[in-house]
């Protein structure tokens, strides 16, 4: 008989891989402590925009017509016990206040509730992202709570999901790491994931630290090859130079390859900044601190980013930013999420506002999380309103949209035709053709 399977903590990551276990033929029950997210789940519906997982859930969520009914929700831990497996934690880790450390309050949480409710074998599977060592600390705890003792197992699968991509990323997976302490606990995630491992996806199995440090070291990897070309950028705003071409020249190189080598105004969300800052903390409690010195460079080159477009807007506009009416194209850090946590689309746009500038935005998706966290920003419903009377327009997140918009189109909306490309992203010569001043970063003769 299949195993059974709970997912607990139903944000990006839990939703998704909920969804998708359904997908993949099991009975799936998932638990959140927030009652308006389980309602509307129950809907087949999710809290957030990503792409295709409304459609995964009405395939199955009980109750929504035609669906399979394989998964259903609830805010009931007792009832999680008694129907699971298989427990997957998906709940968020986010970086402490105050700190560069990682706040593990909701994944201990979860532990004292979920484990004295253990009366027979199971596996408690960790997804969230943790400092290296906690799955150590969780395992020794989860048997200390658990009525059934060391029968309580722990193992750890961290979760690679990128926001926009994430129902493909959970249905065929590019690796499934498992750091495991026994045979048992590999078989039951192997026969878990046995689709997308017959369908090719790696399966790589570790000891709990290397399982826990994969996470963090792809995302501080990535973050060192965006901060990398953006301090190429830094470099050929000094001299010149063409950041665009270069990262194309290099791209070649196949041991450096074209992806993430796009500048602009670097990364943000709720991973990668927060997860590289955890690292370094958790590196300094190690007593390996030097290993990772180089992280703080990285996060430094990042947040420079967006003050140098802070910066070219300044001078685009004339020297001073105040009354003067910008329009910001962007406020998701990336295309195809509403995700607007640490977005530098939206940290530009708050910047311009303070120092006096007028500034509208407007975004495909992210609208009501945007004016949620920014609501002295003006906001507008459709790029071309958000463009009426801007003397300059600024394109900040990469959107299709954006980039099939029609520079002819929207010179007739603006007052000056002005527009800086933030991400790279536009085609220079169309712009240019229609009467617009184009200012890219990293390309300051492009």
């Amino acid at each position: 008989m299949a195993p059974r399977i709970t997912v607990i903590g139903t944000g990006y990551l839990g939703a998704t891989h909920a969804a998708a276990m359904a997908e993949l033929g099991f009975e799936v029950l998932g638990l959140d402590v927030v009652p308006e997210k389980i309602a509307l789940l129950s809907q087949g519906r999710a809290a957030m925009y990503e792409p295709g997982l409304d459609e995964l859930l009405a395939r199955h969520v009980a109750g929504v017509a035609g669906s399979s009914g394989r998964l259903r929700f609830t805010t009931s831990y007792a009832e999680v016990a008694e129907f699971g497996d298989v427990h997957f934690v998906c709940v968020n880790t986010p970086q402490r206040h105050g700190e560069y450390a990682c706040d593990m309050s909701y994944v201990d949480a979860v532990v004292e509730e979920l484990a004295p409710l253990l009366t027979r074998p199971v596996l408690v599977v960790g997804k969230s992202t943790v400092p290296v060592g906690s799955a150590e600390r969780l395992a020794a705890r989860v048997a200390e709570l658990a009525p059934v003792g060391a029968e309580a197992e722990l193992a750890w699968n961290p979760e690679f999901l990128r926001e926009g991509f994430a129902v493909e990323d959970t249905l065929r997976p590019d690796r499934i790491v498992v750091g495991v302490r026994s045979e048992r606990a590999e078989e039951l995630l192997r026969e878990v994931y046995a689709t997308p491992v017959a369908e090719g996806s790696p399966f790589v199995v570790t000891d709990f630290p290397t399982a826990e440090l994969v996470k963090t070291a792809a995302n501080s990897f990535l973050a060192t090859k965006i901060s990398f070309i953006n301090a190429m950028a830094e470099v050929c705003e000094a001299a010149d130079g063409d950041v665009a071409k270069l990262a194309e020249a290099i791209g070649h190189d196949e041991r450096i390859g074209r992806k993430f080598l796009r500048a602009g105004i670097g990364f943000g969300g709720g991973c990668l900044p927060k997860d590289i800052r955890a690292f370094m903390a958790r590196a300094g409690e190690l007593g390996a601190s030097q290993a990772l010195m180089f992280l703080r460079e990285v996060d430094s080159i990042n947040m420079r980013r967006r003050g140098a477009m802070v910066e070219l807007t300044r001078d685009a506009v004339g020297g001073t930013l105040l009354g003067k009416r910008i329009a910001v194209l962007g406020a998701t850090f990336k295309p195809d999420s509403d995700d607007v946590r640490d977005s530098p689309a939206l940290n530009v746009a708050g910047q311009l506002h303070l120092q006096g500038a007028q500034v509208t935005v407007y975004d495909p998706k992210g609208m009501d999380n945007a004016r949620a966290l920014f609501p002295t920003l003006g906001y507008a419903p459709t790029a071309q309103e958000a463009v009426r009377g801007a003397d300059v327009v600024l394109h900040l997140t990469e959107w299709r949209e954006f980039r099939e918009l029609d520079p002819e189109r929207l010179a007739e909306e603006v007052s000056e035709r002005h527009i800086l490309d933030g991400r790279n992203a536009l085609d220079p010569a169309a712009w240019r053709k229609a009467g617009w001043t184009f200012r890219a970063l990293g390309r300051p003769t492009a």
